[in-house]
């Protein structure tokens, strides 16, 4: 066993993951997308009795709430799903007898992982782009019209630049994919989360209810805080505060999708500011995911 063999590859990451993109594309995840596909755009029909911008506030809402659904269910079964079906499969007693560092097994099935929720979050946001650029031209169209004949004649520049403006705030801006890069960034997080959990689980089913539970309560981990330390900020709670985030990540601080379907402007310093976190919770878990999987017995 020569010692080049042993060390850090990224071809043989990279090996690794396209295989695991590979093994989740035979789960039927096309199959869901498409599915998800044909909602967006039929979403672009609904709600034609709703104003201008309600029409378009709706439409965002339920191609997020799609999105959200296609990664969060990808991050936390199908990432349970790998290492019970590499041991089912004996695939992964084949792949470390080669032997394959166990960094680099965990690390290709995250990259693989988070380049099936990453691409299809690309086509979503892609699509999504381009139904709400058509329907906002279409609502604009509409609004102007209806401005038009209450008036019964052209109305005053003011009313029309008020209208456009209106519309556009509701339309597509470039807050639109940061509201999918945090959704992205929410799925990395809870990836390298169930990773962690199923080294250490008996069963796939323990591993998805573990995720849902820390999905749950990383949701509401503000609220806990407030909750239990509204007395008083000493030293303990604090530490307390610190404890609980580590051990349950704050998927709160990824929360930029209600902002951007209300049409408010997301900055760049919050973007970056939920980058490094994802990353950091997303390294943190994975290193802890590799000091029990290189203790696991197989």
């Amino acid at each position: 066993m020569s010692s080049s063999y042993k060390s850090f590859s990224p071809s043989r990451i990279w090996a690794l993951t396209m295989s695991t993109v590979t093994q989740l594309l035979r789960m039927r995840i096309l199959v869901f997308l498409l599915v998800i596909s044909v909602v967006v755009v039929g979403a672009s029909f609904a709600f034609p009795t709703f104003n201008a911008a309600q029409q378009l506030k709706m439409l965002k809402d339920v191609c997020f709430g799609l999105e959200q659904l296609f990664a969060y269910v990808i991050a936390m079964v199908a990432t349970a799903l790998l290492l019970p079906k590499d041991v089912e499969d004996r695939t992964l007693y084949t792949i470390l007898a080669k032997p394959v560092p166990r960094l680099d097994y965990l690390l290709g099935k995250l990259f693989g992982v988070l380049i099936v929720i990453g691409g299809g979050l690309v086509l979503l946001d892609i699509m999504l782009s381009g139904v709400l650029w058509i329907k906002q031209g279409y609502v604009l169209e509409d609004t102007l019209a209806g401005l038009h004949m209450q008036l019964g004649g052209t109305p005053p520049p003011e009313a029309i630049a008020a209208a456009t403006a209106d519309v556009e705030k509701q339309g597509l801006t470039w807050a639109l994919h940061v509201g999918v890069l945090a959704i992205f960034l929410k799925a990395s997080v809870l990836v390298s989360l169930t990773l962690l959990i199923s080294c250490i689980a008996t069963s796939t089913l323990f591993s998805v209810i573990t995720s849902f539970c820390f999905f749950i309560m990383g949701h509401g981990e503000t609220l806990f805080r407030e909750y239990f330390f509204k007395g008083g900020t000493a030293w303990w709670q604090y530490l307390a505060a610190a404890v609980l985030a580590i051990f349950c990540p704050d998927l709160s601080l990824f929360d930029v999708v209600d902002a951007v379907t209300e049409g408010r402007a997301v900055l760049l310093t919050d973007a970056l500011h939920m980058t490094g976190i994802g990353l950091l919770y997303t390294g943190g878990y994975m290193v802890v995911a590799y000091l029990l999987f290189v203790e696991k017995e197989l």
